[in-house]
């Protein structure tokens, strides 16, 4: 069983708990993909991925709580709780639109906070605090980074950690950004083994890519797409300045 799939069941169970009729059309959930000023604002840089073009937002309401969730494939949804619980968890999309749901229903529920990405100057000052809370705990440790977060690795890089950085995208393999070279995330696993932690996009739980960091070091996840899972899991999470 995957992740998502116990994440499933405990959010069925959660239902039963609370005794919601997941067929009321009171239960609606709805996805949409933002716009980049949706999501982020107008932060201090342009290079993020949201800004880029790449990733999208999706965001879920449940009962007036939002919860996001990024991917790079958007779309759009709109139906009843009891219908996110019976989708195929098969895709990136219909998967984004599960976390994000995930992520508003356990924000109404008041069991996480930091469900919205944070805007215009906060994400600079997300990536501020980043080095300290990485010294303060594990000293000054080889760093694993996945995923293409140029706010977070600037200052990763500015403070002095060594680094090997991954990404997805084509466009940035190979490339320097923010100082380090882009390497395909196929080279995952080998990075990880190297590094003394990981600091991975919430984005690995919904392209199903997240097993492979599982290598013996600690993993701890930034950004919005995670505040769920983590929660229900009990996974390390970093979302400094999230809505």
């Amino acid at each position: 069983m995957t992740l998502l799939q116990e994440a499933r069941t405990k959010l069925r169970q959660l239902a039963a708990t609370y005794k919601w009729n997941e067929n009321e059309k009171v239960h609606i959930v709805s996805a949409h993909d933002l716009t980049p000023a949706e999501a982020i604002g107008k932060p201090d840089r342009d290079d993020y991925p949201l800004l880029t073009g790449k990733e999208v937002m999706m965001e879920a309401r449940f009962r007036g709580s939002a919860g996001q969730a990024f991917t790079d494939r958007p779309g759009r949804f709109e139906g009843t709780f009891g219908e996110v619980l019976q989708l195929p968890l098969d895709t990136n999309f219909r998967r984004a639109v599960f976390v994000a749901t995930l992520n508003a229903v356990l924000r109404n529920l008041q069991q996480i906070k930091a469900t919205v990405h944070c805007k215009d100057s906060e994400p600079a000052l997300c990536a501020q605090k980043l080095p300290s809370y990485i010294q303060l705990r594990y000293g000054q440790p080889k760093i694993a980074f996945i995923g293409l977060q140029p706010g977070l690795i600037q200052a990763l890089k500015s403070a002095g950690f060594d680094m090997r950085v991954t990404d997805l995208n084509p466009d940035n393999i190979g490339q320097i950004r923010c100082g380090v070279q882009i390497e395909d995330a196929a080279r995952n696993v080998e990075h990880v083994r190297w590094a003394d932690i990981v600091l991975a996009t919430g984005s690995v739980l919904v392209n199903d890519t997240y097993q492979e960091l599982q290598q013996g070091k600690p993993v701890i996840y930034y950004g919005v797409t995670a505040a769920g899972l983590a929660k229900l899991f009990d996974l390390p999470r970093i979302c400094f300045c999230g809505r």
